[in-house]
């Protein structure tokens, strides 16, 4: 396996746990620190925790220490970058289909 097919193999792994996706989609609206994400889920901290680190091996999460917190981001351009090549291999019809309905959206508004 290449060094480009192991990295995907391990967003992948990280992108299978349902937790770790909603870790995910609790970031998208931006920066929270380890114990703010932790008391979002029923689990304890240690386990949300090592849900972070494996997001952070997977290079999907970066952190930061900001006094004695830990906190934590997405990385949009991994996440996109590594399911849009996944994409664009499977269905690449799909991803130019979506493309052009873009562009004609976005031409409607310049007429």
């Amino acid at each position: 396996m290449t060094q480009d097919r192991d990295d995907e193999v391990g967003v992948f792994r990280a992108l299978a746990d349902p937790t770790r996706r909603q870790i995910l989609e609790d970031l998208r609206a931006g920066e929270l620190a380890a114990g703010d994400i932790a008391g979002r889920f029923p689990i304890s901290a240690p386990s949300v925790s090592r849900h972070l680190g494996v997001l952070k091996s997977a290079g999907l999460v970066r952190e930061r220490r900001e006094g004695n917190r830990i906190l934590y981001s997405l990385v949009e351009e991994r996440l996109a970058a590594s399911v849009g090549r996944f994409l664009s291999a499977v269905c690449p019809e799909q991803i130019v289909l979506r493309h052009s309905r873009r562009r004609g959206i976005e031409g409607e508004g310049k007429a």
